[in-house]
Formats: C-alpha cells, sequence, structure tokens
C-alpha cells in the first residue's frame, strides 16, 4: 500500500479534507467562538431557540415598535401638511405634475383641503379636524412631511414601505427586527399583525413575511376579539401533558441535530414553532382580555363605543402586547379596496371622515396611555400609509385625490424620538417634496437606529450576499428627529 501524497497540500487542506471534513468543521466552531468571523456570518447560524433575546448592536432607547399603517394612503395635505395657498383655489385648473393610478398628468383641478387646519400644543402645529385628538398629542410627535415613495401603486408600494423592495420575497421591517433582538418573551409572537375588519391590505400576508428568513421570524395575525389566533385551541381528543410529550421529544429529536449539524436554521425554527404554539394557547388569550382594563381606560382608547370599538380595541392589545415584551406590532387601518381604507379616489370627504373618527381618537389614547404608564420613551409608534394624495381631482367631477408618491407625511413618536418637531416640506400645493425630501429607507434606518440596532450592519447571508432591510448602499437615519 503506497504512502499517501500529501505533496502540494497545506496544512489547512490536510485539515479540510481529512475525517470527511470533521476537523474543518472542529476547526470553524473554535474560531467562531473567538470572534474570527464577521457578525453577519455568525448571525446566520441560528441558536436553538432563534427568538432568544439578543443584545443591542448601538446604544437604543426603543424596545418595542407598533407601527399604525393607514392603507390606502391619507391625505396629507387634508391631515397633517397644511397648505393656506390652496385656500381660495378650489375648482381652478393650474399647472401640475402629478404621477398616480390614472398615470402621468401635468394639468389638474384644484381641491382645496375640507377640513380647518387649527394649531395644537406648545409647538403651534397645525392639525385638521380630521384629527383633533391626536392634535392634542403633538408635543410627542415628530412629523415628516418630505416622505417619498418609489411607486405610486399600492401593492409595490406597500411591500416597500414594509420590507424595503418594490417586490415580494423579502423579509418584512418586523421580521427583520426580531431577526436582529429577538423577543424576551418566549410565550408570544415576537410579531403581531392586526387587520382592519373589512379584510387584509393588497398583497396580503407578503406586507408581514419574513422572505427568505426562517418563518419564526413573520408576523403573527391576531383578532381583537374571540381568540386572538385561528385554531390555537387544542384539537379534541389531545390533552396537555400529550403535547408536553412531544414538545419533549422534538426537543430530543432536536438536540440530536444540533449535535451533528451546523445548519439547524429550519429545524430549530420548526421546533420552536411546536414550543409556541403550546405556550401561547395559555398567554394569548390573556394578552387580549381587555376585561382586565379600567374603565376610565377602554374610554380613553374608544373601546365600547362606535366608531372607535374596533381600532380602540386593537390599539389597546398593542400596548398590552408591548408591555409583554412583543417587538413589532402592526396595525392596519382599512381593508378590502375602495372606500374600506384611506383610498380616497371618488368621496374624499365621506371617505376620510369615515377612517379618521375610527382611528383619531384610539390613536391618541394609545400615546396618552403609553406616556401615562411610562412605556412611550421605549416603544417608537410610527403612523403613515404607502404614499399621500394629490392636491387635484383625478376625475372631472367630485374630490377624489389620486395617489402622490412625490410628497406625503407619516410621523414618529416616543423610542427617543424628538416631539413637537417638524423634518421637510412639500411644495405649496403638497404635490412634491421640496425641502429635505425623505426615502422610506430612511425611515427604516430611524426605526433601527433607535432599536439599537446598525441598519447598515444588520445583515442576513441569502443568494451570496449580505442582505439589509435598508438596501446595499449606506443610509442614514434622519438624524432632525433623534432625541
Amino acid at each position: 500500500m503506497s504512502k499517501p501524497d500529501f505533496c502540494g497540500r497545506t496544512r489547512r487542506e490536510f485539515l479540510w479534507e481529512s475525517g470527511g471534513g470533521f476537523g474543518a468543521a472542529a476547526l470553524a466552531g473554535m474560531l467562531g467562538a473567538d470572534g474570527f468571523f464577521s457578525k453577519s456570518a455568525r448571525a446566520s447560524q441560528a441558536p436553538a431557540n432563534p427568538l432568544a433575546a439578543k443584545p443591542m448592536q448601538l446604544p437604543g432607547k426603543a424596545k418595542s415598535v407598533i407601527f399604525l399603517f393607514m392603507y390606502g394612503g391619507p391625505s396629507h395635505i387634508d391631515t397633517f401638511d397644511y397648505k393656506p395657498a390652496m385656500l381660495g383655489m378650489d375648482q381652478k385648473s393650474i399647472a401640475v405634475d402629478t404621477f398616480g393610478r390614472g398615470g402621468k398628468k401635468n394639468v389638474g383641478r384644484i381641491i382645496e383641503p375640507r377640513w380647518k387646519f387649527r394649531q395644537y400644543g406648545q409647538c403651534g402645529k397645525h392639525v385638521s379636524d380630521l384629527f383633533p385628538h391626536v392634535g392634542g398629542c403633538v408635543d410627542d410627535i415628530a412629523f415628516l412631511h418630505s416622505m417619498t415613495a418609489d411607486s405610486p401603486i399600492h401593492g409595490s408600494a406597500m411591500l416597500m414601505m414594509n420590507s424595503g423592495k418594490l417586490t415580494s420575497g423579502s423579509p418584512s421591517m418586523g421580521s427583520w427586527v426580531n431577526y436582529g433582538l429577538g423577543s424576551p418573551n418566549r410565550n408570544l409572537p415576537g410579531y403581531v399583525v392586526m387587520l382592519d375588519p373589512s379584510g387584509g391590505p393588497i398583497s396580503g400576508a407578503k406586507n408581514w413575511s419574513s422572505g427568505y428568513m426562517p418563518a419564526t421570524f413573520q408576523g403573527t395575525t391576531f383578532r381583537h376579539e374571540g381568540s386572538p389566533i385561528l385554531d390555537l385551541t387544542r384539537p379534541e381528543g389531545v390533552t396537555r401533558t400529550q403535547q408536553r410529550d412531544l414538545l419533549d421529544t422534538l426537543d430530543r429529536v432536536n438536540a440530536r441535530h444540533l449535535a451533528a449539524r451546523t445548519d439547524n436554521t429550519e429545524l430549530a425554527a420548526r421546533v420552536r414553532s411546536y414550543e409556541l404554539a403550546y405556550q401561547m394557547q395559555v398567554s394569548a388569550p390573556e394578552s387580549v382580555e381587555l376585561s382586565q382594563e379600567a374603565q376610565a381606560t377602554l374610554d380613553m382608547y374608544g373601546v365600547g363605543q362606535k366608531p372607535t370599538h374596533h381600532f380602540g380595541s386593537q390599539c389597546l392589545i398593542a400596548r398590552r402586547l408591548v408591555e409583554r415584551g412583543v417587538r413589532f406590532i402592526q396595525l392596519y387601518s382599512g381593508g378590502s379596496h375602495l372606500d374600506a381604507n384611506w383610498d380616497a379616489h371618488g368621496d374624499l370627504e365621506n371617505n376620510h371622515n369615515q377612517h379618521a373618527a375610527e382611528t383619531d381618537k384610539p390613536i391618541a389614547g394609545l400615546l396618552r396611555d403609553l406616556k401615562q404608564r411610562g412605556l412611550l420613551d421605549e416603544t417608537l409608534v410610527i403612523w403613515g400609509g404607502e404614499f399621500g394624495r394629490q392636491p387635484t381631482a383625478e376625475y372631472a367631477k367630485g374630490t377624489g385625490r389620486d395617489h402622490n408618491s412625490y410628497g406625503f407625511t407619516m410621523w414618529m413618536a416616543g423610542g427617543g424620538v424628538k416631539g413637537g418637531v417638524s423634518v421637510g416640506t412639500t411644495d405649496e400645493l403638497g404635490s412634491r417634496a421640496v425641502e429635505r425630501p425623505l426615502t422610506v429607507k430612511e425611515l427604516h434606518a430611524t426605526a433601527l437606529q433607535q432599536l439599537g440596532l446598525d441598519p447598515n450592519h444588520l445583515t442576513y447571508f441569502y443568494a451570496g450576499l449580505d442582505q439589509k432591510l435598508v438596501g446595499v448602499e449606506p443610509v442614514e437615519p434622519i438624524r432632525e428627529v433623534i432625541a
């Protein structure tokens, strides 16, 4: 038997090839433990519990996010972007470039704001009569008046706002937050979504998908009444002891695989999903049990009142979930299509009166309740839709406005964000951002920064690249709003 030929091999190559590669696996493990590999490479090797709480990458003030998503595109010039120059211009045709569902146009019929604006707070912020309750909270709010979107179409614009990409298949912001920070509560999902009673938004679950990440990080839809999660109860004839025995078996199987494999991401996620379902059978119903709240608190949110009951209940549940360590909660105002959401193509007044009446009091109640409980400083609240609306009418008759991705308003509160400030402006008609245009990526970067996550170094290795929520190019947060 001839001697093995080691000529031309380095010690590293010998170690890599010998013993079926087990030596290399051991070396990789030791080097990884000593910090030899990059953070992004280590992050792709999931722990036994992918949602285990992780340390912040940066100093951060926020621990959770509540994203109040006004699906359909609320009109910024009728809510928070005061445009006195439009008064007296109603029905006049002017030259203005617009781009929405109806395509590109260069002439339009002006529709004046249909609601009066009043000044609120020490900052003197102008807010329309659609949102008088939120107006009372302006000293805690940072308004972003020069937001821009990459698409004037609902489906792609919503995916962009939620995932940073115009196309489906990428993790949503809530998934990135749970991937980066984990969750301190093992009994509840780290990412919860609550929908409008008329249905979900266009593109559906793609908006809270975990994309190419394990399913552990995707959003879980909650209902505000009854069982919060469908099919959560145990199947008939299966006892809790039997469930626990199944989980113990899964844990043993998982442990054996962990000892034999380094790429255990999907297996760990599968086992964790069984464990989470088991724990949620007790914890999830308790988290939405609003009878535990004082009547004064219920009244503050408009629970049990028309037309605020549904959204008010969701806002109150969001506060209860924040108290229980849930990282990311997204509430949708508006679902289905047409006037079931903020997409006011026809009768602007009827549409916005309806949806603002449903949400104004609950949103203000949420901000006040978080503040009085000492939770606002560590909870980042975001308000906005996928885009805004045009200053001109879409049709020859009526008050409806088309989509506006050139300039619109969103706002943030809590979580280390300055209150009583406004960033950026649109032109005198509100048709496009002219001062300090802001992008969705900058909004995402700001949220991650406030959570203690580095937006330019929070990565997930997929398809040969270190993927990021904010994309390839470095992105700065909106520093004007950071306290």
